[in-house]
C-alpha cells in the first residue's frame, strides 16, 4: 500500500543539503543547500548555464549527485528513488516526448507508467486536458504540434498523477502571452495543495507565480529571498518616474536640488521623461509633487517604482553584490 503524505502548512518538505554535481573537472553545482516548504511556490533562477536544470534532475532523481543529498517528505531521492519519483511530478528542460504517439495515446501511456486504474485514471485525465486546454489536439501525433502545446503536453504528463510535488523545468517556454497567463494561473492554483518548484531565467515569472525566488549563478546560490524583496535590492526601488506633458529644458537640474535625490536619468535628447533616484531610505514622491506643483508643471504619467529585477539579475549574477 502506497504511504499517504499530508502537507502541513509551512512544513519542510525537502531538503537539499550540500549538493554538487561535477562534469569531468567542470563542477555544474556547487556545495547547493536549500529546504523548500508547503505552500511555496520556489522560482530557481539563473542566467542559461547557471545550473538550474542539473539541479532539477538531482532533486527529481534522474540525475545522481557527485555530493550531498536530497530529502523529499524525508525520503532520500538516491537511496529511495523510485518512492521519491512517485508523489514528484517532473517536466524536464524540452520536454522530451514520444512524438509518433497522439497526445491521447501519450498520456494514456504515462497513465500506465503511473499505474492510474479506473476513476482515478479517467478523472486526472479529464482534469489535465481541461486545465491545459488539450481536448482539440488530443488526436494529433505530437511532432505535429506547434512548441506551446508541445510544453503543455510535457505538463500535463507531469501533473497527471496529481504528485505532491511539481518541478517545472522553463515551464512557460515557447508559449504564447495568452498561454503563459493561463499556465501561471494554473501554477498559483496548483500550489495551494502541491510544493512547486519552477526553473526560469524569465525574471517576470518570479513575480507573476513565485512567493520565494532563489537566484543561482555558476552553480552556487547567490540569493534566497521574495520576488519583493528582491526588487527591494534594487538601485530604483522607491524611484520617481515623471513624464511632463510638455518638455522642459530646467526639469534635470530642478529636480536634482529635490531634498532625498541621489540622481536624476533621462534620455538623451528628451526633456520629458526622467526617473528620479532616491537616497538610501529616502521618500521623494511627495517632494517630487510639491515640485511640479511651484513649477506649474503638469505631468502625464508619475508614479513610484517596485525595483526592476533585471537591474539585481544582474548585478547578481555578473559578480556584483545588490
Amino acid at each position: 500500500m502506497d504511504v499517504v503524505f499530508s502537507l502541513e502548512e509551512g512544513a519542510i518538505m525537502i531538503t537539499v543539503s550540500r549538493l554538487g554535481k561535477s562534469f569531468g573537472q567542470f563542477w555544474a553545482v556547487k556545495d547547493l543547500s536549500f529546504n523548500v516548504s508547503s505552500g511555496e511556490v520556489l522560482g530557481f533562477l539563473g542566467p542559461n548555464g547557471a545550473g538550474k536544470s542539473t539541479t532539477m534532475k538531482m532533486i527529481s532523481g534522474f540525475l545522481t549527485p557527485t555530493e550531498g543529498s536530497v530529502r523529499v517528505f524525508d525520503m532520500h531521492v538516491q537511496r529511495n528513488t523510485l518512492a521519491a519519483q512517485k508523489v514528484m511530478g517532473y517536466l524536464p528542460e524540452g520536454a522530451p516526448l514520444y512524438t509518433e504517439m497522439t497526445v491521447s495515446e501519450f498520456l494514456g501511456f504515462i497513465a500506465d507508467v503511473r499505474g492510474l486504474e479506473g476513476k482515478v485514471r479517467r478523472d486526472r485525465l479529464a482534469a489535465v486536458l481541461d486545465q491545459l486546454s488539450l481536448k482539440e489536439v488530443l488526436a494529433q501525433t505530437i511532432d505535429t504540434l506547434s512548441k506551446g502545446f508541445k510544453r503543455r503536453v510535457g505538463i500535463a504528463q507531469a501533473m497527471l498523477h496529481d504528485p505532491k510535488v511539481l518541478i517545472l523545468d522553463e515551464p512557460t517556454d515557447g508559449l504564447d502571452p495568452n498561454q503563459k497567463h493561463q499556465v501561471r494561473e494554473l501554477i498559483r492554483n496548483l500550489s495551494k495543495d502541491k510544493i512547486v518548484i519552477v526553473s526560469t531565467h524569465i525574471l517576470e515569472e518570479v513575480s507573476a507565480v513565485c512567493s520565494r525566488a532563489m537566484i543561482i549563478a555558476r552553480g552556487s546560490l547567490v540569493v534566497d529571498d521574495t520576488p519583493d524583496g528582491l526588487e527591494a535590492r534594487s538601485r530604483y526601488y522607491g524611484a520617481v518616474t515623471v513624464s511632463l506633458s510638455s518638455p522642459q529644458n530646467s526639469a534635470e537640474s530642478v529636480f536634482k536640488q529635490i531634498a532625498g535625490v541621489e540622481q536624476v536619468e533621462g534620455a538623451e535628447h528628451d526633456t520629458s521623461r526622467f526617473t528620479l533616484i532616491p537616497k538610501k531610505g529616502e521618500k521623494i514622491f511627495k517632494e517630487v509633487q510639491a515640485c511640479l506643483t511651484a513649477k506649474g508643471w503638469q505631468s502625464s504619467q508619475l508614479f513610484i517604482e517596485k525595483g526592476r529585477l533585471d537591474e539585481v539579475f544582474r548585478s547578481l549574477t555578473q559578480g556584483g553584490v545588490a
